[in-house]
């Protein structure tokens, strides 16, 4: 469902969400359905009927409960009035949402049930917000369609009331889609709602870990969870050298000074984000280090194991929790025995069911939820003592791993560190004394670690690489459904043997199995890129066979005062053209210039610099043939060559299968 308000008209479309049946109400002078709408909304009530929404919780579910709770005081009114009284309070549930105020209706407080997309995956949060146009484009939707009429503008024609009832359908089924995508989530939120009798169906995955933890936390202390609830731990000054675990040591300088700078810190946590960096070189590696944790990555390049040297990857299992469990830590205001027994049981839980067990999520999310909770004021979980003991014990527990292997391991080559694990190139011979070492790193710690082969590793940088996994045997029925379920893993038959290889892929390097809310633009760079690097196939010839547009496309978004226009130069004179908020586009050989530009001061910026136009694709057109959709192939030949180059350091006009 979706209501569009304007000054004098309110238009409300709601579809089944197994059916095609719809039904729409126009509260306008030409068109006043008002009365309908009403009856409409009463029934969802007494049927107890839902209504599924992006953003419902903080605007549609607003206005249908103000409705619901009003309507009888506007008898006598216009529809026009009626409309312009919707409006100013939808623009009010505007303001407070965007100053972050408590809506007049808690979800608690509601009537008819909710299930808000936009809450549900955490859409809400800074490091994800995604608008439902943003999510359009992510999702490939075929009509990529912003509020063609400006809110403040007077609805007087048919043609005006058609226009936002054609924008307000379209947007009640770009949120059925998503519903769609999203049925194994509501399943198992459907489940969790049942057996702890909270609404959870639109809650995100750090408040079902925060609610999950409360009851059962509830139950351990025989506290009430709305007191569990209230619980924090506040500090005035965090001091490292108190925490930091005693086993902590190293042999070489580099490592000892950097332990030394953070035995001296003591901290403000209330100021945490960005106040410690520091950076080592270390055996031709560079590795920064900061509150959060270490990440280092050797120079950009391909590294492949072959008779000689072998690549290990060694991760942490379960990093922070297991921190947590064996040292027995906690926030201050629980008592550490009964909050790790509580963490350790979900650990210990989760180890028992299978993967395609829905709890099995419940229980990863709960582990990796509590470590980012402990540094979140609004939540229960509050301690930010205990986030620096995790992160700062976690990424020095890491390193003397790293300092260990490079010591002893004759020829060793570092090739990337992170926040759970190494990745590390040795000589095959010391395979063994390799394994050796991380044992007795795990008799040190406590911890358990866990090992893998990588043929490959294509590097750009610690967060953008590719990695190759070692080539492993299975039965052909398995091999013919892992290629049906994982089509970017490598696949061969060889003497008789069904093989296959897992890929992984980060940052921009990753194609598959995106999260929406993440850029997908020129999919088809990323793609090329690993078709050269994995299965050795030159940028052009892979060009020649991917014939999927999408794959082509570009999204650009613009924010505040910013505004796109399409520029095109027509008999000598400049077009212009006032496009929406966020378009959908790729590279042509004709076609205007998209460009940004500021309302107040008349700033521009060119959405692609340079000589490149581009076509606008938010309405999508199938072609019969390639050709018309005239791709501008130069453009993402450059793009890609300029990866691989950056990648190989060769001149991009000279690459060849390695």
């Amino acid at each position: 469902m979706d209501y569009e308000t304007l000054v004098n008209c309110s238009v409300a479309v709601f579809e089944h969400y197994k059916t095609n049946e719809r039904k729409i109400f126009i509260v306008h002078d030409l068109q006043d359905e008002f009365d309908a709408l009403v009856e409409f909304l009463k029934q969802n009530k007494a049927k107890k009927e839902w209504h599924i929404s992006y953003n419902g919780l903080a605007f549609d579910a607003q206005i249908s409960h103000y409705i619901l709770a009003n309507h009888h005081l506007w008898m006598a009114l216009s529809a026009g009035e009626i409309a312009n009284i919707i409006y100013n309070y939808a623009q009010k549930c505007i303001s407070k949402s965007k100053s972050n105020s408590f809506q007049d209706y808690p979800q608690w407080k509601m009537s008819i049930g909710q299930i808000d997309l936009f809450k549900m995956h955490h859409w809400d949060n800074p490091a994800k917000r995604s608008s439902l146009k943003w999510i359009q484009y992510s999702m490939d939707y075929d009509n990529i369609l912003d509020m063609p009429i400006e809110h403040t503008t007077m609805i007087e024609t048919k043609k005006q009331l058609d226009t936002i009832i054609k924008y307000c359908i379209n947007d009640v089924h770009s949120t059925k889609e998503i519903f769609n995508k999203s049925q194994s989530q509501i399943k198992l939120r459907k489940a969790l709602t049942k057996k702890y009798k909270v609404d959870l169906f639109s809650a995100s995955e750090p408040r079902i870990s925060k609610e999950l933890f409360a009851y059962h936390m509830s139950k351990k202390l025989n506290i009430s969870k709305y007191e569990i609830k209230k619980m924090r731990t506040h500090r005035d000054v965090i001091k490292l050298k108190d925490i930091i675990l005693p086993y902590v040591e190293f042999n070489s300088p580099q490592f000892q000074l950097m332990l030394e700078r953070f035995e001296i810190l003591e901290l403000d946590p209330y100021n945490l984000k960005g106040s410690f960096k520091y950076a080592i070189n270390y055996k031709e590696v560079k590795t920064q280090f900061g509150l959060g944790g270490a990440h280092g990555a050797r120079k950009a390049g391909v590294y492949e194991s072959d008779d000689e040297y072998i690549i290990m990857s060694s991760d942490v299992t379960s990093f922070y929790p297991n921190l947590v469990i064996k040292n027995k830590w906690s926030p201050a205001h629980f008592p550490a025995d009964e909050f790790c027994d509580q963490y350790e049981w979900f650990f210990n839980e989760r180890k028992k069911i299978p993967k395609s067990n829905p709890m099995n999520y419940v229980y990863k999310i709960i582990l990796n939820s509590t470590f980012g909770l402990s540094n979140d004021a609004n939540s229960f979980f509050y301690d930010p003592e205990l986030c620096m003991r995790i992160t700062v014990n976690g990424q020095l527990s890491l390193m003397m791993l790293y300092e260990m292997i490079m010591e002893r391991i004759p020829g060793a080559l570092a090739i990337m560190q992170n926040t759970d694990g190494i990745e590390t190139r040795i000589p095959r011979i010391y395979k063994d004394d390799y394994l050796k070492i991380c044992k007795e790193w795990e008799e040190i710690t406590n911890l358990n670690l866990e090992h893998d082969e990588y043929k490959k590793i294509v590097l750009a940088d610690v967060n953008n690489y590719i990695a190759l996994h070692a080539f492993q045997n299975v039965d052909i029925q398995e091999w013919r459904n892992l290629k049906k379920k994982k089509p970017h893993y490598l696949f061969k038959v060889f003497d008789n043997k069904f093989l296959y290889a897992k890929t992984k892929m980060k940052g921009r390097f990753n194609f598959y199995d995106l999260a929406l809310h993440k850029n997908k633009s020129k999919l088809i760079v990323r793609k090329a890129i690993f078709y050269y690097f994995i299965h050795d196939i030159l940028p052009e010839r892979y060009l020649e066979t991917n014939r999927n547009i999408l794959d082509y496309c570009i999204g650009g978004k613009s924010k505040g005062n910013w505004k796109q226009i399409a520029r095109s130069i027509k008999n000598g004179e400049f077009i212009e053209k006032e496009l929406q908020k966020i378009n959908r586009y790729y590279i042509s050989n004709e076609g205007p210039k998209i460009i940004k530009t500021h309302k107040d001061d008349g700033r521009e910026i060119q959405l692609e610099a340079g000589r490149w136009k581009q076509t606008l694709f938010n309405k999508m057109c199938i072609k019969p043939k390639w050709e018309g959709y005239d791709v501008n192939i130069n453009y993402y030949l450059k793009g890609i060559e300029s990866e691989i180059d950056n990648i190989l350091s060769v001149p991009a006009n000279q690459l060849t299968l390695f």
